[in-house]
This record gives C-alpha cells, structure tokens and sequence, in this order.
C-alpha cells in the first residue's frame, strides 16, 4: 500500500477522563502515521449525550497537546472527511443504512428488551450460544406493517449471511476467518431512532477511508460483524490490529483503582509525557535502547512484527525508572518550571529566591529525581535548616566515631570559606586518624541537610553558601 494512503484514527468517547489505555491506542495510531507518512485522524465518539463529561472534547485535546501527539485531522483543525463529532454526522449513517435497507441486507427487529431477554436466559439455560433467534426477520411485509401501523418501535438488525465466511488481515495474527454462522445479527439502531457504536464506528471508518484500524483489543469482538458490514456495501476492509489489553502484575486488568490508570493522576503525580508515551511503545517488546523520544520510537517500531498476545502487564516501576531517565536528560530550566508548582505548594519560601539560583539547585539534585514532586524532599534543607539533634546524629554513627568526626571537622572549620581546601584537609585529616571517609561524609551530610544521601559535600556547601554551611555544621557540633 503507497504510505501517502495511510489513514488511521483515534476515536475517543468523552464519556470520562482519558485513561493509560486511551493513550497506549492514541499513541500507537500517532507513531504508525508518523513512520507510515500517513495521517493521524481524531474523530470524538460523542453519541451519548448523558454519560458526555467532556461535550466539546477539550479535555481530549488537552491531554493529546500535552502528550504532544498531534492529529492532522479532527474537530480542531478540520480535514476532508468531517464532522469530526458522531453526533453531527447522523445524515451519514442515515444514508449507509439507507444503502443497507435497499440491498435488503437488514431488516427491522420489533422485539422488547424483555422478550429477548427472556430468549437469551432460556439459551443459556439449554446451554446453547446466546444468540438473536431472527423471529422478525421472518415476519411476512403484511405483518410487518401491521406493526407499524400500532406504533410498535423497532430497530434495524444486520441480515449475516451464515453461509458465508469473512477474511479480515490483522497486523499481528496475520488473515483472521470469521464464520458468520457463529455470530449473531446485531442491532444498527436503538429504538430512539439512533445508531449503535458498532454501525457508527464502521460507517465513519468507510467514509473516513481509513486503512488501518489500531484499537484495544476489547474491541475484537466486533469485527466480525463490521467485516460484514464492509463485504455488504462492497467497501474494501481496513487493515485490524488489536492492541493487547493493559493489566496490572496479576494480569487483571487495570481499573480505576489502580496506579496508572489515569492520565491526570499520572500528570498529578509528576510523570513526564515523554516518559509515558516512552513506556507504552515499549511496553511488552525488547529494545537495546530502550530511552527514546516520540520520533526516535517511529523509527525503532518494527509494526510488521508485532505478537499476538491478549494482555501486557503495567510495570509502575519501570515507568518511573524511565521518568527518571527523562528527567535526567531534561533542560534543567524547563525540568525546573515544571518542578516550581510542586516546590511552592510543599515549600512557599521558594518564591522568593532567584530564578537563576534555582535553576542551579535544581541542577544539582536533578539526577536524583525520580518523579517531578521529589523536587521537595530533595532541596527542602535549602529553605529549612534540618532538625539535626544528639539523637538522631547517635542513630546515624556509633558515639567514638561520631566524636572523632567531630574533632576533624572542628579543627578544620574556619576553612570553609574555600570549600574544596575545607574538604581536602578534612579528609586528609580523616585518613590519617583511622577515620573512614563514608563517616565523615555522613556527618556533614546530615549537618548540612539532614540525611546521608544526597549531593556531594563540595556541592552542598556551594548550594548553601559558605556561612550557612559554617552554621549548620556549628549547630551540629553543638549537640555532640
């Protein structure tokens, strides 16, 4: 197929907030297009007007300009093949059914909820396939109208021929032959007058001349049926491939209680979109780089060999290992106005230092940050002095060595206005006392921020400015 053919979509319902597996579908869609040279269609599923939580799709396109995966088609930006709303394409699927009803390859079912009801637990119960049993498709014209004439609602089903066999291609389980047989004639419309999500779906699919369709793989179901729906009108059938369903490390897939689940609890707890996009291209595959942005992934993905599995587990600590990565390689000045709103709502002192400082304490600690909110563990020493008492300095080194130390550092104090001739004689010193430099380096360390891991002494002393240093290590002195 000529790649400047390639047309695929992501067709998202607002109906709720945008989950990890809506963005695993958008990203996977964007990343085809772009490898392909193809477009990348936004289309809003928006037929349910009383579940919409997002009518105008605002939050879609928030969340997609955030992930920067942009659309070249959709309701934003337009396109040759609008509306980009279900609901104001109702006089398209009109017409496609139109079509269908001329071939004669539907037919209007009147049966209650109730009664097929009833038929599907009397199925079961015989332990036979639930299955719609065509009652009205053997409804004679006159006793159709009849029924008409009462008022009685009815909705149109799809005609499957069970004598026939569809073959759809799918990118991972290669043809795909579907008897339909086996499946059941499904509704095209409510009784309301409006049209099912498996109708809608295949129509704008057909009008939109999408070649591929890269959905989750909760929607397999269906396409059989939409398969039907393409031979019916003698439209050629996109290309499927069925995204394996995102499950957490017992295989269970992910709900709404889960960590990951949403994008905007992700967003909250300071993941990066470049990490996440990063992650869910890698999800499940093996890569010798495994670190790469949106454009290296196009090129790396190799989608003509992708595996058929049902399900991939979400692994939330690799996630952060590669936030990690993200963060790292970050410009610290903007890795630093992304930290700002989590440092001032934890630390308000923040607000008043200067923004080139902060950017070089940032600097400093930036390596050590895993999500974005660690920022203020990592430099809340620098606004508050930490609480370094005789206890807590006990709980860290043994009382002779921790005395030891001490002496050092006293005698070597006036020397910090030259940190680095400060550190050099300490630990000359050290050495020559039978000191190990790993306790030395605890001691002032936890003096000048309160725990042992963190920066290099040099750096800290630096960060805090030579006379702050010199207090802090003052004050420590004091409680030993």
């Amino acid at each position: 197929m000529n790649t400047s053919s390639i047309r695929v979509r992501f067709a998202p319902s607002p109906t709720g907030l945008m989950h990890i597996g809506n963005v695993r579908t958008a990203l996977m869609n964007y990343l085809f297009a772009l490898q392909k040279n193809g477009a990348f269609v936004l289309r809003i599923e928006d037929t349910d007007p009383e579940r919409n939580f997002d009518p105008e799709a605002k939050h879609i396109l928030a969340d997609l300009a955030w992930l920067s995966l942009q659309h070249s088609e959709g309701p934003d930006v337009g396109g040759d093949y609008g509306p980009y709303f279900q609901s104001q394409r109702m006089d398209i699927y009109k017409k496609a059914l139109d079509q269908l009803i001329e071939k004669q390859a539907v037919y209007r079912c009147f049966c209650t909820t109730d009664e097929l009801e009833k038929k599907r637990q009397r199925q079961i119960s015989l332990r036979m396939a639930p299955r719609y049993d065509r009652t009205c498709m053997k409804l004679s014209q006159q006793e159709i109208q009849k029924k008409l004439d009462a008022g009685m609602p009815f909705i149109w089903r799809m005609k499957l021929d069970h004598d026939k066999t569809v073959r759809i291609n799918d990118i991972a389980r290669k043809v795909m032959k579907f008897e339909l047989k086996n499946f059941s004639d499904f509704p095209l419309t409510r009784q309301n007058g409006s049209y099912t999500f498996m109708f809608a779906n295949f129509v704008d699919d057909m009008s939109m001349k999408m070649s591929h369709v890269l959905r989750g793989e909760d929607h397999a179901t269906n396409t059989a049926g939409q398969a039907a729906l393409y031979e019916a009108v003698d439209a050629p059938i996109p290309t499927f491939w069925h995204l394996p369903i995102l499950c957490d490390i017992h295989g269970k897939k992910l709900s709404k209680r889960d960590f990951g689940f949403s994008l905007k609890d992700l967003k909250a707890a300071g993941y990066l979109p470049e990490a996440i996009c990063n992650y869910l291209a890698i999800i499940g595959g093996s890569f010798e780089q495994e670190i790469m942005s949106l454009e290296q992934l196009a090129q790396t993905l190799n989608f003509d060999e992708t595996h058929t599995r049902g399900q991939i587990k979400f692994d939330a600590d690799k996630l952060k290992w590669i936030n990690r990565k993200w963060i790292a390689q970050y410009d610290t000045k903007k890795i630093t106005e992304l930290c700002l709103p989590f440092l001032l709502k934890e630390v308000p002192e923040a607000k008043n230092l200067e923004k080139e400082k902060l950017v070089t304490l940032v600097g400093m600690v930036q390596t050590d940050l895993v999500v974005l909110p660690d920022i203020v563990n990592a430099l809340r020493f620098y606004f508050v002095a930490p609480d370094v008492s005789a206890v807590k300095l006990n709980s860290i080194l043994e009382k002779p060595v921790l005395q030891n130390v001490a002496t050092v550092v006293s005698e070597k104090l006036e020397q910090i206005t030259n940190p680095d001739q400060f550190l050099n004689s300490v630990k000359t010193t050290a050495k020559n006392s039978g000191i190990p430099l790993k306790a030395l380096y605890s001691f002032l360390r936890f003096a000048l921020m309160g725990t042992t891991k963190g920066p290099g002494i040099g750096e800290l002393i630096t960060m805090l400015g030579e006379q702050e240093a010199k207090q802090r290590l003052q004050q420590a002195l004091k409680e030993i």
